[in-house]
């Protein structure tokens, strides 16, 4: 395909973890690719790692600044020449008991997790549609879906967000843009190897069906999905990439496990 009829994606969080493996994914499949992160450093790393300048660009955001991602997003368009996907990946999370958990630091996650990906879509919506339309996916999380401790700020923002998808399908679905949602489980990303400690690992495992944690890569896939052809039929949907963590409810690993004669 030649280069400027080529799809372009826009990927927030776009320096490490879920963000750059989804980077990787659209790269592989001839894509062009907007890395945009707050982090300058990591956005540099990620750069050097996919090593494909003239298929890639770098943006340096904060995504809960209205002007800053605003002029990120027509940037990108402008780079390119047009913008057929959006993934809201950039998030934050204070890992607290409520009652410690200050103003300030809610006030920060609800700005980058769900007032981000609010901007970042009145910014892209209306250049998609000069397009004939496209495809956004915003990254929620197993933690909106279901309660935990420590999490009442992450919770609510990713709560807040599956909702946000469903109202942005809804009232965007008339200019041919589709809008859905990824909730990750638990993802082996380098933040999970450093804080979850060997029974916090186990914890999981037993609660998860599949007994693992996810891949980058197994959530690169899904959000790929979500934003290609393959999925022009689904809108409004928030899919758990979670090895059945969701489902389980409250989950009992030793009836999993155990030989019953029912």
């Amino acid at each position: 395909m030649p280069q400027d009829t080529a799809r372009v994606v826009l990927i927030t969080g776009a320096g490490r973890g879920i963000g750059l493996a989804t980077a990787q994914r659209f790269l592989a499949e001839g894509w062009r690719v907007a890395l945009l992160d707050i982090d300058a450093a990591l956005l540099d790393s990620a750069m050097g790692t996919l090593a494909q300048s003239e298929t890639t660009l770098a943006l340096q955001c904060d995504v809960a600044d209205a002007l800053a991602i605003t002029g990120a997003v027509r940037a990108a368009h402008a780079h390119f020449g047009r913008l057929d996907a959006l993934v809201n990946n950039a998030g934050t999370a204070v890992f607290k008991p409520m009652l410690e958990t200050t103003p300030e630091e809610w006030a920060r996650v609800l700005a980058v997790n769900l007032t981000g990906p609010f901007l970042a879509v009145h910014a892209a919506a209306p250049l998609m549609a000069e397009g004939g339309g496209g495809a956004v996916v915003n990254i929620t999380s197993i933690s909106g879906l279901r309660a935990s401790t420590l999490r009442v700020a992450y919770g609510t923002s990713k709560a807040g967000l599956a909702h946000l998808t469903k109202q942005q399908a809804v009232e965007l679905a008339a200019l041919g843009i589709r809008v859905n949602a990824v909730a990750p489980g638990p993802v082996d990303t380098a933040m999970a190897k450093a804080v979850h400690t060997p029974e916090i690992r186990r914890d999981y495992h037993d609660t998860i069906p599949l007994n693992r944690y996810g891949l980058e890569s197994e959530l690169a896939e899904a959000i790929f999905f979500l934003c290609s052809d393959r999925a022009s039929y689904i809108t409004g949907q928030v899919i758990a990439v979670d090895g059945g963590f969701e489902a389980t409810g409250i989950g009992l690993p030793t009836l999993r496990t155990a030989r019953l004669n029912i």
